[in-house]
């Protein structure tokens, strides 16, 4: 079909384009206004972003835009605010004896965060990914109330720091002697069983609790309380760190296991072992710091009767 000049769709008004399919018509209808609008401000808006921002890419780089903005440099921006933040955190930890940290309790809170990603990082290999520790392996649980050394904030500072059975004179050295042939086998029988018996698993045995008397009790205590500043675990209680089988207590009896623990005080600065220590302090376990109470003076009068 030729096109016609200017043809008017009469029910519309509208100018016909000149194109037909199959008998139908296309009308020559204008776009509305606001999409035009909308339109020319989206062109606008690409061709001043292109000035602004990097946008068009060249041989060695893209253009750099105007106002000189990288996702690079915000990035870096970001992480230095982070630096900041973290670093006002860790100076204020730094200025706090590890005791007083939890005198506030955001900093205490933002202390055990941080430890929690040391622990994962340091300890979680020997005491496991949620401090429960491997019995099998003698490396014990943090979660619970038995400690070797004690639980209060500044012991387990003291424990991390220095480590156990490390060289120098400030590590904690516990050593359990071998018992091997120490004992005929009703001596090591009965000992064995008076062991048990301190927690409820026998009876009490009088044969084996004078073998305990006379070879145990000083590093364990009479009554198998134990003994911190030897690191001599408690035998009283329903926690084992090697196992409370007759099998397994006599093996320890007659070729005892010690773990060690490397002094992080070598690896570690002294605000992520603050942070670690509040995280193990947290897990349930932890002591109140206790402080040993002061002699009040003598009077005179009392020094001299």
């Amino acid at each position: 079909m030729a096109n016609d000049d200017k043809r008017i769709d009469q029910p519309t008004g509208t100018e016909f384009v000149g194109h037909e399919w199959d008998g139908i018509e296309e009308l020559n209808t204008p776009l509305p206004r606001w999409w035009l609008w909308t339109f020319y401000l989206t062109v606008f808006w690409g061709l001043a972003y292109t000035v602004a921002y990097p946008a068009w890419p060249m041989i060695s780089g893209a253009t750099q835009g105007m106002l000189g903005w990288t996702s690079r440099g915000q990035l870096a921006n970001e992480m230095d605010l982070a630096d900041q933040a973290r670093m006002s955190v860790n100076e204020r930890i730094a200025a706090l004896d590890v005791e007083k940290l939890a005198a506030d309790p955001e900093l205490m809170e933002q202390a055990i965060a941080g430890g929690a990603a040391a622990f994962r990082v340091n300890c979680s290999q020997c005491h496991g990914s949620g401090a429960a520790g491997y019995q099998d392996l003698g490396y014990p649980n943090l979660n619970d109330d038995d400690w070797l050394w004690g639980g209060s904030m500044s012991e387990i500072e003291y424990t991390i720091t220095h480590g156990i059975r490390q060289p120098g004179e400030d590590r904690r050295q516990g050593v359990m002697p071998p018992f091997e042939g120490a004992f005929d086998n009703a001596q090591m029988a009965a000992l064995v069983s008076h062991v048990r018996s301190l927690s409820g698993l026998e009876q009490p045995n009088a044969a084996g609790a004078v073998t305990y008397a006379d070879n145990c009790a000083a590093c364990h205590g009479t009554a198998g309380e134990g003994n911190r500043e030897l690191g001599a675990p408690r035998l009283d209680d329903a926690i084992w760190l090697r196992g409370s089988s007759a099998a397994a207590i006599r093996a320890q009896i007659v070729n005892p296991k010690m773990g060690a623990m490397p002094a992080w005080a070598d690896r570690l600065d002294p605000v992520t072992i603050k942070m670690l220590t509040a995280f193990v302090h947290s897990r349930g376990g932890g002591e109140d710091f206790v402080e040993a109470p002061v002699a009040e003076p003598v009077a005179e009068a009392d020094a001299a009767e």
